[in-house]
C-alpha cells in the first residue's frame, strides 16, 4: 500500500506540472465556462447526430439493465466528490491514504448506523399507529371527502370511456405504488457493500484515472482540458454537496425543534426525514408536506395546530430552497429549471428514489463537461438557467 501511495503522489506531482506549464498550442479547445462562444458550434453531420443518438441510448440502457452495478458505482463515484474536501485536509495533515479513506467512511456510514437506530424505534411506533389513526383521519378531512369522491368517480369515468374497463384480477396483480417507491431504495440497500467497497478504492487511487487519461491525449490543449474538467467537477459538485448537506442538516434540526415544541414528539425521527427528503428537489418537499401534515393530524386535536408542523416545514423550505441556498450556489450552478424536473422524473423512473437524489448532481456534471468541451458548448447553453 505504501508504493500505491507514493504512486498516486507523484502521478499527482505530474499532472500539477501539467497546470503549472504554459500553453504553447494555440489551437486549444477548451471554453471557458465563463464566457460563452460567439456563435456555438452546432453538429452538421448526419451521421455524427445518428451515431451520438445511438450512443447516449444505449448508455441509458446499460445503466437501466446493469443497475444493480451502475448506481452503486455512480453512488460511490458523487460520495467521493462529496468527501474529498476531507480527504485533502487529511493528506496535508500526512495522514495515509489508506488510512484516511478507512477513517471517512466509517464516519459517514456510522453515522447512517447510528441515525437508523435511532429513528427504527419512533418510526416503527408510529407504524402500528398508523392503521388505528386512519378513523381519525376520515374524521377530521371529512369535509375533503365530497372532492375526492367526486374526483375518483371522474378518474374512472376516464378509464372506463371507450373500453368494458380493467378486470380486478388486471388491477390486483399490477404494481402498487409502494412497490414502484420503495424497488430502487431496496435495491441500493442490497448493493451498500458495492458502494462502500467502490468508494474505499476510489478515495485510494486519487488521481490515478486522470492521470491515465492525460498520458493518453494527443495534445498538449487536450491534457490541460481533462485536467481543468477534472478539476472544475471536483471543486463545484464538492462545493454543491457540501453546501447542500449543510442546508439540509440546518433544516432537519429546525424541523425536529418544531416538531417537539408543537407536541408532535420523536423530534430525532422527524428530523431525519426532513434532511432527507430534502436532498431530492421538489418531490421530497411534497412527500415531506403530507408527512408532517398527517403526523400533525394524528397528534394534535386543535385543527390550526394540527396543521402548524407542515405550515412550518413549508417556511423553512421557502427560507432555505428559495433564498439561502440558491445564494450561495448561484455562481456555479444555473441550471435550466425545467431539466431539472425533467432529469428528477427520469432518474426516478431509472433508479427510483437513490436516482431522484442523484439526479441533479449528475446534471450538474454535464454541464460542466459541456461547457468545456467545444462541440458540447451548445448542448451546454441549452441545460443553463
Amino acid at each position: 500500500m505504501a508504493g500505491f501511495e507514493r504512486k498516486v503522489d507523484s502521478e499527482r506531482a505530474d499532472i500539477d506540472a501539467v497546470l503549472s506549464m504554459a500553453p504553447i498550442d494555440q489551437e486549444t479547445e477548451v471554453v471557458p465556462p465563463a464566457e460563452a462562444p460567439e456563435e456555438l458550434p452546432l453538429p452538421s453531420d448526419p451521421k455524427v447526430i445518428f451515431l451520438g443518438g445511438l450512443f447516449v441510448l444505449a448508455l441509458l440502457a446499460t445503466a437501466y439493465v446493469a443497475s444493480e452495478i451502475v448506481l452503486p458505482l455512480v453512488f460511490a463515484i458523487i460520495l467521493k466528490l462529496l468527501l474529498q474536501p476531507a480527504m485533502r485536509i487529511l493528506e496535508r495533515l500526512h495522514v495515509p491514504r489508506i488510512l484516511a479513506a478507512l477513517l471517512l467512511i466509517l464516519v459517514l456510514f456510522g453515522t447512517i448506523v447510528g441515525l437508523a437506530t435511532a429513528i427504527s424505534g419512533p418510526a416503527g411506533t408510529w407504524a402500528a399507529k398508523l392503521p388505528e389513526g386512519i378513523p381519525r383521519l376520515q374524521e377530521r378531512l371529512s369535509f375533503m371527502r365530497e372532492p375526492i369522491d367526486t374526483l375518483q368517480r371522474f378518474l374512472q369515468d376516464v378509464e372506463n370511456f371507450g373500453g368494458t374497463g380493467p378486470s380486478p384480477s388486471a388491477a390486483a396483480s399490477g404494481p402498487t405504488l409502494l412497490t414502484k417507491l420503495f424497488t430502487g431504495t431496496r435495491n441500493f440497500a442490497s448493493g451498500l457493500f458495492t458502494t462502500v467497497l467502490f468508494l474505499f478504492f476510489l478515495l485510494m487511487s486519487g488521481d490515478i484515472f486522470l492521470h491515465r487519461l492525460v498520458e493518453i491525449m494527443p495534445r498538449f490543449s487536450s491534457k490541460r482540458q481533462v485536467v481543468d474538467i477534472s478539476q472544475q467537477i471536483e471543486s463545484d459538485i464538492s462545493a454543491y454537496l457540501v453546501t447542500i448537506t449543510i442546508m439540509n442538516a440546518a433544516v432537519g434540526i429546525a424541523m425536529a425543534l418544531a416538531m417537539w415544541l408543537t407536541g408532535v414528539g420523536d423530534p430525532i425521527l422527524w428530523g431525519t426525514v426532513a434532511f432527507l427528503l430534502n436532498y431530492v428537489p421538489i418531490l421530497g418537499t411534497a412527500l415531506g408536506v403530507v408527512i408532517f401534515l398527517l403526523a400533525g393530524l394524528l397528534t394534535i386535536d386543535t385543527l390550526w395546530l394540527a396543521l402548524l408542523p407542515a405550515g412550518l416545514y413549508v417556511g423553512f423550505h421557502l427560507i432555505e430552497g428559495e433564498t439561502v441556498t440558491p445564494m450561495l450556489l448561484a455562481r456555479r450552478f444555473t441550471l435550466n429549471p425545467v431539466l431539472v424536473i425533467i432529469s428528477l422524473v427520469f432518474w426516478f423512473w431509472m433508479w427510483g428514489i437513490p436516482g431522484a437524489i442523484l439526479s441533479v448532481p449528475m446534471l450538474a456534471i454535464t454541464k460542466i463537461i459541456c461547457d468545456r468541451v467545444r462541440p458540447l458548448a451548445a448542448f451546454g447553453h441549452f441545460l443553463e438557467g
